[in-house]
């Protein structure tokens, strides 16, 4: 049987994740915001091996549209004869203490699909953005396809900014764990549109019969308005206990998570290009090179 996979990932989004240096950590804070942009780790995945078999079948998946399904039916095999597979015990680096931890599982294994898979076309498609801007000036924030969301998410659906508008340097989905949030480029003619008649709500509301009072089995689109002034953004106080630093995290989006990968990605590029390369880390510099490549190389093709 043919299983249909969300198709190839565009070149943009396909670079972000090839560029990355490998960087082998213990747990998932060790890796903080910006430096996922130039980063690629999983958590408990020490091995550089076993970290390097998890990225060359996400290259793939990524490369060739594969559903997640045909992602894991490879990779778990692997996993397993690697002795990365089920629960483990591991001593951590940072603390010396041994304890249980879980290596790969169904569950993990989703979870790196996913995350991987949403930030890498999330920064194709800011590079997109910054290419198209003059004939597509607006995005547009969208829920996504998930039974339910959270309660601020569904407060940002309909929020229409400008491309470069700050707000989205920290709301640009995902925006979280598990997060479908999206958005969408739009037109000046289809902003006005949109002002005049706002944009579809989430979900669709059921029909009722006015003589019966019950359901009549049909759905009818609701619109809601859209927000052209950027949401205030409330902190909530979070305390990473790998460094016992307390950040302040925008509400309603899971720790790590308030970054633009396709924007710290172009602004670590910009710096290489201008020069600026003192104290910038090396696998910082590495990652900008090989886009500074990539740019180049397409521009002459």
């Amino acid at each position: 049987m043919l299983i249909k996979g969300p198709g190839p990932i565009p070149s943009d989004a396909l670079q972000y994740f090839k560029a990355k240096v490998s960087k082998p950590e213990f747990d998932w804070r060790d890796i903080w915001r910006e430096e996922h942009a130039h980063a690629f780790t999983v958590a408990k995945a020490t091995q550089l091996d076993v970290l390097d078999s998890i990225r060359e079948a996400l290259d793939k998946a990524l490369a060739e549209g594969r559903t997640y399904r045909q992602f894991a039916r490879e990779l778990t095999p692997e996993l397993q004869r690697m002795g990365w597979w089920g629960k483990a015990i591991m001593e951590d680096p940072l603390t010396g203490e041994v304890k249980g931890v879980q290596l790969g599982s169904p569950r993990r294994l989703k979870t790196i699909y996913r995350a991987n898979m949403r930030t890498a076309r999330a920064a194709g498609q800011w590079q997109r953005a910054q290419r198209t801007k003059k004939a597509l000036p607006y995005l547009i924030y969208e829920l996504g396809p998930s039974r339910e969301h959270r309660a601020e998410h569904e407060a940002w659906h309909g929020t229409l900014l400008p491309v470069d508008d700050p707000w989205w340097d920290t709301h640009m989905p995902p925006n979280g764990w598990g997060c479908k949030c999206r958005v969408r480029q739009v037109t000046q003619r289809e902003y006005d549109r949109l002002v005049k008649n706002g944009t579809p709500a989430p979900g669709r509301a059921q029909v009722i019969d006015s003589d019966t009072g019950l359901p009549t089995g049909h759905r009818e689109e609701k619109t809601t308005p859209v927000k052209t002034t950027a949401p205030a953004i409330h902190h909530v106080a979070w305390k990473n206990k790998r460094t016992g630093v307390t950040e302040m995290v925008p509400e309603g989006i899971d720790p790590g998570w308030d970054t633009n990968p396709g924007k710290a990605r172009q602004q670590n590029l910009e710096e290489v290009l201008a020069g600026k390369l003192a104290g910038m880390p090396r696998e910082v510099v590495a990652v900008a090179k090989r886009d500074i490549d990539f740019y180049q190389n397409r521009a002459s093709a």
